[in-house]
């Protein structure tokens, strides 16, 4: 683990719940700001007591913080918050609109009292005619043609994990740490937004761009369209998935000489483009040849040769990618006690990867600590 962190001294108080603050708090902790999570009193962010597809919310990116929590329905708990806030670099807040207005808790109000005070909300949707709507992951992506463009033609389909909620929250930590490089000059803090659907149109902006400079709409990823003639998840002689690309004509002569098969030397298949072309024909002669070899064997010869492959998995899978056991895991237990292991955040400083201080808070673990310097 890296011996130390860019965000030390960062103080950031964190009020958010369900994925896209937390998120964003999470960056920024294992980069090694001062995390304060405040939670509900009582049980705590509801997100702990989640289950099915919601189960692992919580210990995904609440490591490395510390909690305590506030009763912000009384007036004690906003005059507390505000004494908090008050001491910190940061606040960062995923409430719907107007939410913390209401309580005194807006950016006029605190940053009156703390100038130096970057204030980021993490929205559905910046400034505009859809400020007030609630959005959610899902909403975002049917609104900006992610799903049409993920799922089968004429049913689109949610992406399979909450991309624009953690891209959200990466975007608001991007905010934050220029927002704090502006303050080394201005020493002034200020009012940044991060959103789901202005995310959610930057994922889709090559495909936008693709009916620009060709003049037509794009077609869904599944309708086979692609750039690159062999571009495609096969199935070996063992009855594995797997996918193999081919995108230059260098990779291309290496695929067709370490296959051997004289088919693939049609002149049909010649350059990049016309085997982008010649896809109906040329991905079921493929299909054929692949399905005569094993998966290991097809995955030695793409990795000897450079060419890019990947064996379909699951998440489960990745518990034990050797890839990731080699530097990119953190170890973490769980709040029952058990033991298990999460990808670290995908940056590496020199030799140095970012890892686990604090293992995941208890509510309110924190309240002495932080609350108590503060007379609450």
């Amino acid at each position: 683990m890296k011996a130390t962190l860019p965000l030390e001294g960062i103080r950031v108080v964190e009020f958010s719940h369900m994925v896209m603050g937390p998120a964003c708090g999470l960056v920024l902790a294992d980069l090694g700001a001062e995390v304060i999570k405040v939670e509900p009193a009582g049980k705590g962010d509801p997100t702990r007591n989640l289950v099915s597809a919601g189960a692992g919310f919580f210990a995904a990116f609440n490591r490395n913080k510390k909690s305590v929590t506030l009763d912000l329905a009384s007036p004690g708990g906003i005059g507390t918050a505000k004494k908090l806030v008050a001491t910190a670099d940061v606040f960062l807040e995923n409430f719907r609109p107007g939410a913390l207005e209401a309580k005194g808790l807006g950016y006029a109000a605190l940053s009156a009292a703390n100038p130096r005070l970057i204030y980021l909300s993490l929205k559905g949707f910046l400034s505009g005619p859809y400020e007030q709507r609630t959005a959610l992951d899902e909403v975002v992506q049917m609104m900006s043609g992610l799903a049409y463009m993920t799922g089968p033609v004429g049913r689109p389909l949610r992406a399979g994990a909450p991309v624009n909620d953690m891209m959200g929250g990466m975007f608001g930590a991007i905010a934050i740490m220029a927002a704090l490089r502006e303050r080394d000059r201005t020493g002034r803090g200020q009012y940044v937004q991060s959103s789901l659907f202005e995310n959610a149109a930057w994922l889709v902006s090559t495909h936008m761009m693709q009916e620009a400079v060709t003049g037509k709409a794009p077609v869904p990823m599944s309708a086979g369209k692609r750039a690159w003639g062999v571009y495609d998840v096969f199935t070996t002689a063992d009855g594995k998935s797997l996918f193999v690309g081919v995108v230059t004509e260098r990779q291309w002569e290496i695929f067709t000489r370490r296959l051997g098969e004289p088919a693939l030397l049609d002149p049909a298949y010649a350059t990049n483009n016309d085997r982008s072309r010649a896809r109906e024909t040329l991905i079921p002669l493929v299909a054929d040849m692949l399905a005569r070899r094993s998966c290991a064997e097809i995955e030695a010869m793409c990795e000897e040769a450079g060419l890019p492959f990947a064996r379909v998995q699951t998440p489960s899978d990745l518990f034990d990618d050797p890839q990731l056991l080699a530097g990119g895991m953190v170890e973490l237990t769980l709040p029952d006690g058990k033991a298990t292991r999460i990808p670290a955040l995908p940056l590496q400083f020199g030799d140095d990867r970012l890892g686990l201080r604090m293992p995941l808070p208890k509510p309110g673990e924190h309240n002495e600590e932080i609350l108590g310097p503060l007379g609450a």
